[in-house]
């Protein structure tokens, strides 16, 4: 009997060979590549992977697709199954004693929307800590809103936080769109597939939890001007220099600041 998607793990199977093919292309996938899947449900991406790559790592966290999953692919020898929540496993402690398993450098997977952000900073890390060792590729199927925000560019209504603390650490690409009708069950809402490319940003915060806390404050309340959603940290003629010095209008909302400009603010205020 076939398995049947369940809500509490917010299981959606994609079942659009063209959506299939549009993440493998995205990932840039090599012979000695070795990839980690998230969720890989039924299996229908992870097929697709195996032959292309060294090998691939997936983390499930229902046990009964892991069965399924284990007499389907089991005698792959590329393939390690973990059973478990990717957000709390650590995977490198977990593939000690799989030698050719380690050093994973590539993400590709069809994430749980409802832990997208918990997922992201597992992959990237946050401003103030990056992952010690970045990943060369993460390809992600999200919902369409999050890849919006994600891959926004400031001056738009999609630029906000989320976007200012992804991009620190990776380049962003919305890659293509995909409609709920390419899963089953369909979801309520549109999903997209992102590509994001972990790098060092430039410049570099001098002090990442400072920036942490200026992007907080700033996003607060979109609607307000910069000069009063920071008024707590830096008075407004001071700000209105600083935005200046930055070729940025003192009517600034937090959304008008690229991410270069909130690292170099961030930077100026804990300057000398």
């Amino acid at each position: 009997m076939a398995h049947q998607p369940r809500k509490r793990f917010a299981q959606h199977w994609l079942r659009s060979d063209r959506v299939l093919d549009r993440i493998i292309m995205a990932a840039d996938l090599e012979s000695g590549d070795r990839v980690l899947e998230i969720g890989p449900g039924t299996g229908s991406l992870t097929r697709r992977l195996l032959p292309l790559v060294e090998s691939v790592v997936a983390v499930e966290i229902d046990r009964d697709l892991c069965r399924k999953l284990t007499a389907g692919l089991g005698k792959s020898e590329n393939f390690l199954l973990l059973q478990g929540d990717i957000l709390s496993l650590d995977l490198s402690e977990l593939l000690r004693s799989f030698r050719s398993f380690q050093n994973l450098n590539k993400v590709v997977a069809n994430i749980p929307y409802n832990i997208t952000g918990p997922i992201l900073e597992k992959l990237l890390g946050t401003i103030e800590h990056p992952a010690a060792f970045p990943y060369k590729i993460i390809v992600l199927l999200v919902q369409k809103e999050v890849a919006q925000r994600l891959v926004a560019r400031s001056g738009s209504r999609a630029f906000g936080a989320l976007s200012v603390r992804v991009q620190y650490n990776a380049e962003c690409e919305l890659i293509c769109t995909v409609p709920a009708s390419a899963f089953y069950p369909p979801p309520q809402v549109e999903s997209a597939v992102v590509r994001l490319r972990p790098r060092q940003c430039s410049p570099v915060a001098v002090d990442p939890r400072h920036l942490e806390m200026l992007i907080l404050l700033g996003f607060a309340a979109k609607r307000k001007m910069l000069r009063n959603n920071l008024k707590s940290v830096v008075g407004s003629d001071r700000l209105i220099g600083l935005l200046s010095e930055l070729g940025v209008n003192p009517q600034a909302r937090a959304e008008d600041l690229s991410v270069r400009q909130w690292v170099s603010l961030s930077n100026l205020l804990v300057g000398p």
